[in-house]
């Protein structure tokens, strides 16, 4: 794969499509493969110039930061590397490189550690004999419901299919494999179902500085049923997915997929007079959210804005305008 300048590492593109066909899913697993893709990039360069890998870095960036629009985690564990790999004077490219390889692994450990926090935290909003619901696939949301489970909280889990792509399945399993007595339901019965539940627990792709959240579509319908039932929601969710770039107005882009995700090819071309239109994420908004499980502790939604502060703080103006200055790259303007 050739950028403007450099030849991608294949390993590197192979993480990227995988990230962008969905193979790797979930913000915190998409965070965790976008840093270690930063990591096999720097271990593969084989110039001899400081300047010129941090070129190289930089282009390698923005080519994995645009396999996904929407999931924050992704552009925020890239800039969590590049942002330190900018902000030093190296006196030699083993120096930089090693740099490179340090800072994504502590990345990566940072973003494991950061679940289990999430989930002792979150087990602990959990009651006795609760029946729990969760949408989608999250690790924090399983990690929570898992711990809770091994507290002996949990009495069963209505797990939500979650079309098109169905990865309700894989929280089913995961569940399941861990002995929590898991229901299967599909989507559309989740009103049906809310009124046997007594929390709701689910991730976050991204959580925006007003503390309303973006997440796998059909999350804001689990809230508007919770919200009418009276049952708490919690979302699960590193304080890396927190966006920073809402803060001065930027919107979240809400990530379109092949409309083959919900029909075959045959129908549509039976069908063509009939637009099918497939938004991946929808956007939950902070009144419907009971409070926010983050590792940092649990916060009402409307305290995000201090999460962010806290995660950025004097650093936030300079990350901004580098990122104004550094708009993520389509990807039709990658040359094969």
């Amino acid at each position: 794969m050739k950028l403007r300048r450099f030849e991608v590492p294949k390993d590197v593109v192979d993480i990227r499509e995988n990230i962008r066909n969905m193979t790797i899913r979930g913000a915190g697993k998409i965070a965790r493969y976008g840093a270690q893709a930063l990591l096999i990039a720097a271990e593969k360069f084989n110039g001899d110039d400081v300047s010129q890998f941090i070129e190289y870095m930089n282009e390698v960036a923005e080519y994995i930061k645009s396999a996904r629009p929407t999931a924050v985690s992704l552009p925020n564990a890239v800039s969590y590397v590049m942002h330190r790999l900018r902000g030093k004077n190296f006196t030699s490219l083993e120096e930089a490189r090693e740099h490179v390889i340090k800072t994504a692994r502590e990345f990566i450990n940072y973003s494991e550690e950061a679940v289990k926090k999430i989930g002792e935290l979150g087990a602990r909003r959990i009651e006795h004999g609760d029946i729990l619901m969760t949408h989608c696939h999250s690790t924090a949301a399983v990690s929570v419901i898992v711990t809770a489970h091994k507290q002996g909280k949990v009495d069963k889990v209505y797990v939500k299919e979650t079309r098109p792509a169905l990865q309700g399945l894989i929280t089913a399993k995961a569940l399941s494999d861990a002995g929590v007595d898991v229901v299967l339901i599909p989507d559309s019965s989740v009103r049906h179902y809310m009124k046997k539940v007594d929390k709701v627990v689910v991730g976050a792709d991204t959580v925006v500085a007003n503390g309303a959240v973006v997440n796998k579509i059909g999350t804001s319908l689990v809230a508007l049923a919770a919200k009418e039932a009276r049952v708490r929601l919690y979302v699960a969710s590193e304080t890396y997915k927190f966006s920073p770039y809402t803060v001065v107005g930027e919107l979240v882009p809400i990530e379109v997929r092949d409309p083959r995700e919900i029909v075959d090819e045959e129908w549509l071309k039976e069908n063509p007079n009939v637009r099918v239109f497939n938004p991946v994420f929808d956007v939950t908004p902070p009144e419907y959210i009971d409070a926010i499980i983050t590792e940092k502790g649990v916060i009402p939604p409307q305290a995000a804005i201090l999460i962010l502060t806290e995660e950025y703080g004097f650093e936030f103006k300079e990350l901004i305008k580098h990122e104004m200055l550094h708009q993520e790259v389509k990807e039709e303007e990658f040359s094969e």
